[in-house]
């Protein structure tokens, strides 16, 4: 999924009443300790369980509470590039890994990933 697949897809749950239509100010946790719980925990998920798509479930959840708050702190370019941001990060884990090991690759684009939140929306949110 490109960028501007992603800000279409906001434009489409906007106007399904899946998330605002305008941004608006919101109250909630900051996203980058979600997003290091969605892929360290879907990793760990995943990799307990044998299951592949428990693990991306799980990701998938943290990312969908999370792109909610993007767009609320700075719109659909925000969330569709934040959550390109996250989804990319999962995908480099793979490659990384053969180099560097499971836990260290997934702990590295974790940090990449939730760092790139707390930059671009939590501290902006506050």
């Amino acid at each position: 999924m490109c960028a501007a697949d992603a800000v279409l897809a906001m434009g489409l749950l906007a106007s399904l009443g899946v998330v605002p239509a305008s941004p608006a100010p919101t109250t909630s946790v900051p996203t980058a300790p979600l997003l290091a719980a969605g892929l360290v925990g879907g990793f760990a998920l995943a990799q307990r369980t044998g299951v592949r798509p428990l693990g991306g479930a799980a990701m998938l959840g943290a990312n969908a509470v999370a792109a909610r708050q993007w767009y609320a702190v700075g719109g659909a370019p925000l969330a569709a590039g934040l959550t390109a941001a996250y989804w990319t990060a999962m995908g480099v884990s793979h490659p990384l890994a053969k180099k560097v090991g499971t836990w260290p690759s997934v702990l590295g684009v974790t940090a990449a990933s939730a760092g790139a939140a707390w930059l671009l929306a939590d501290r902006r949110a506050r």
